[in-house]
């Protein structure tokens, strides 16, 4: 499990980042050279998710919305320096309980 969410943490920085980069560039004005490493990002995404041990690739997927959803709270309070506000915090851990459910639900 501890290296499922490694991996997990992993995608959603490269996911976070990649997409930032394009957003700087389409939205804030940046040079569309940020999309070079935006696009190497994203490829370090998909790859990680693809380490993560499951039966079912959508079940990784789900699983890994949670992360996700962490992960841009995260960004939303390090990198932009907004705090998330209490239904931020409720959202997500919401979230984080259903993917534990997704992820470690008993399976026949």
């Amino acid at each position: 499990m501890l290296r499922a969410t490694a991996w997990y943490f992993l995608a959603a920085l490269a996911e976070i980042g990649g997409c930032y980069a394009f957003y700087a560039w389409l939205r804030l004005g940046r040079s569309p050279l940020w999309t070079l490493p935006g696009l190497a990002s994203l490829l370090v995404f998909a790859w990680a998710l693809t380490r993560v041990e499951a039966a079912a690739a959508g079940r990784i997927f789900a699983a890994y919305g949670g992360i996700y959803i962490f992960a841009s709270l995260a960004w939303l309070w390090l990198v932009e320096g907004q705090r998330p506000d209490r239904f931020d915090l409720a959202g997500v851990a919401l979230c984080l309980v259903g993917s534990g459910v997704i992820l470690l639900g008993p399976r026949p």
